[in-house]
C-alpha cells in the first residue's frame, strides 16, 4: 500500500468503484460516499454517477440505461455523504423509468431522470469519428499539469496536481497551458488509469462519472476564462448522457466536445464518445455556468 498523497493506479481506480458502488439501505434509499481527501465541493461527475448507479440497482439487467437527464441544484459538499432516494415511475413493456433526488443533510443537491430501454434491433447510423491523432504519442493530462503548475494561482495548484483515476490526453492546448482564444473545440483520449471488472453497469458509471470533465471548458476556451486563471467562477447547470452502444471504459475512448453558443453567463457545450475503433458509443450535452470575474493574483 502507498500513503494517500501518492496511490497507485490501482489503488485509485479502486476508491473510484467505492465511490460508485453506492450502499444500498432498502426502500430504494441509497448512500453515495464521501470521496477520500475530498476537500471543498463534490465533483459533479460523482453525483451524477452515484444517481445512476442507485438508479441501476431497481431496474433488470436486461435492459440497461439509454439515457440519463440531470440538473444540479446545489453544490454537494465533500464533508457529507450523499443520500439517494430512487422513484419508479415506470416498468413497462421495453421501457423502465427512474428518478433519483440526491441530497445532503435534507436539502436536494441533485435531481435525475433515467431511462432504460431493453436490447432491440433496428436501423443504424452514426455520425464518423473526427479524424484526429490516437492517443499513444500524446502527453497525459496529469504529465501537462505538472509541466504547467506554475502557471496556475497557488490556490488552484494543489487541487489541479492531485492524481485521478481517469487518464485524460488532450490534442489541443488547454487554458492552463498559455496561449489566447481558441475555438470551442476539445478533443480527448480518455480511460480509467487501472483495469475495470467486467460488469457493464460499472463502465457506464465510470463513464457518465468522467463525462464531466473536460466538457464545460470549452465554451470557455474563445474567451480566454477559466478557473485555473481565476478569472472565472464555473458550475455544471445540468447535464444529460445519451448510451448509444456497449464500451469499456479502461479502453481509450475519444471525448469530441463542442461549444455552438456561450451568453448570459452561461455556456452549453455538446459531447460525443467513440471508442478507439470509431464507434459512437454516447452522446453529452450540458449547459454551465461561466461567469466571468476578476482575476486573482496568485500568492
Amino acid at each position: 500500500m502507498t500513503d494517500n498523497d501518492n496511490p497507485t493506479p490501482h489503488e485509485l481506480v479502486d476508491r473510484l468503484l467505492e465511490l460508485l458502488d453506492v450502499k444500498d439501505h432498502g426502500g430504494d434509499r441509497f448512500e453515495g460516499r464521501r470521496k477520500i481527501g475530498g476537500v471543498g465541493r463534490v465533483f459533479g461527475g460523482q453525483v451524477i454517477g452515484q444517481a445512476l448507479a442507485s438508479a441501476e440497482r431497481t431496474v433488470a439487467d436486461d435492459r440497461p440505461v439509454h439515457s440519463l437527464h440531470a440538473y444540479f441544484l446545489r453544490g454537494g459538499n465533500e464533508d457529507h455523504e450523499i443520500d439517494l432516494k430512487v422513484e419508479r415511475d415506470l416498468d413497462g413493456g421495453s421501457f423502465s423509468n427512474r428518478r433519483v433526488v440526491a441530497s445532503q443533510l435534507g436539502k436536494p443537491i441533485l435531481n435525475m431522470v433515467a431511462s432504460f430501454h431493453k436490447r432491440e434491433d433496428g436501423v443504424y447510423h452514426a455520425e464518423p469519428m473526427p479524424q484526429v491523432a490516437g492517443p499513444d504519442d500524446l502527453a497525459s493530462e496529469a504529465e501537462l499539469r505538472l509541466r504547467h503548475a506554475d502557471q496556475v494561482p497557488e490556490k488552484q495548484r494543489q487541487q489541479m496536481l492531485q492524481p485521478r483515476p481517469i487518464e485524460l490526453r488532450p490534442l489541443e492546448l488547454r487554458h492552463w497551458m498559455g496561449g489566447g482564444p481558441q475555438p470551442p473545440l476539445a478533443h480527448t483520449w480518455f480511460r480509467s488509469v487501472a483495469a475495470l471488472p467486467d460488469d457493464p453497469r460499472i463502465h457506464r458509471a465510470v463513464l457518465a462519472y468522467a463525462s464531466d470533465m473536460t466538457l464545460l471548458g470549452t465554451s470557455t476556451l474563445p474567451h480566454d476564462i477559466s478557473w485555473a486563471k481565476g478569472n472565472m467562477m464555473g458550475a455544471s447547470l445540468d447535464h444529460a448522457i445519451w448510451f448509444h452502444d456497449d464500451f469499456r471504459a479502461d479502453e481509450w475512448l475519444l471525448y469530441a466536445c463542442d461549444s455552438p453558443w456561450a451568453g448570459r453567463a452561461r455556456g452549453f457545450n455538446r459531447g460525443r464518445i467513440y471508442t478507439s475503433d470509431g464507434r459512437l458509443v454516447a452522446s453529452v450535452a450540458q449547459e454551465g455556468l461561466i461567469r466571468p470575474i476578476k482575476s486573482k493574483t496568485s500568492t
